[in-house]
């Protein structure tokens, strides 16, 4: 039998409790039919579903989606590549309206159920061809990066309210961190 005063904060129960739910591994993390979220202060936006796919359907759900063509993305997990994402900077959620705000420097940070994916902008192209696929090459070289390594690249429309270019941002993935049972946040997003 338990004595009531263990199942105070602090008390004995209590501790095996929180140990229990530790043991349990990561929080619950509802990604709908996604992969993750991204989470970039600099955009405003809270955090974003990513999806697969950059289809206007898709995108027009208020979501990023990695691409699968015609470049097919790396994931945050893979150990080398770029992961490349996509959304709408105008209508339909504008998830990337804001891109222009990050800036060098600005966290980036992709969670999965397990994973928190901290990385760092380390370049920007604000404006080029929307038929530019280099910029989503595994070493996107127009961002001065020669080696491989594992970078993340937001694309969007510009200028806003237009599609006739692209804006593309580029960041480097800086460190992991595991994600634990009461889901806390990378220091980059507290």
């Amino acid at each position: 039998m338990v004595d009531e005063r263990d199942r105070r904060p602090g008390g004995e129960e209590a501790v095996r409790q929180g140990a229990r739910e530790l043991a349990k591994g990561p929080g619950a993390l509802d990604t709908k039919d996604g992969i993750g979220f991204l989470h970039a202060p600099g955009l405003k936006e809270g955090e974003i579903l990513v999806k697969k796919g950059t289809a206007t359907k898709t995108l027009n759900d208020g979501v990023a989606g990695y691409y699968t063509k015609p470049v097919k993305s790396a994931m945050p997990w893979d150990k080398k590549g770029n992961f490349t994402l996509a959304a709408h900077r105008d209508g339909h959620g504008a998830k990337f309206h804001n891109i222009d705000k990050l800036d060098e420097g600005d966290a980036v940070v992709f969670e999965t159920r397990d994973v928190w994916y901290v990385h760092h902008v380390y370049a920007k192209l604000p404006e080029t061809s929307k038929y530019n696929v280099d910029v989503l090459a595994p070493v996107p070289k127009e961002s001065a990066k020669k080696k491989p390594g594992r970078y993340l690249t937001l694309s969007t429309c510009t200028p806003v309210y237009t599609s006739r270019h692209r804006y593309i941002v580029w960041a480097e993935l800086e460190r992991t961190e595991k994600v634990d049972a009461h889901r806390t946040e990378p220091a980059e997003l507290r």
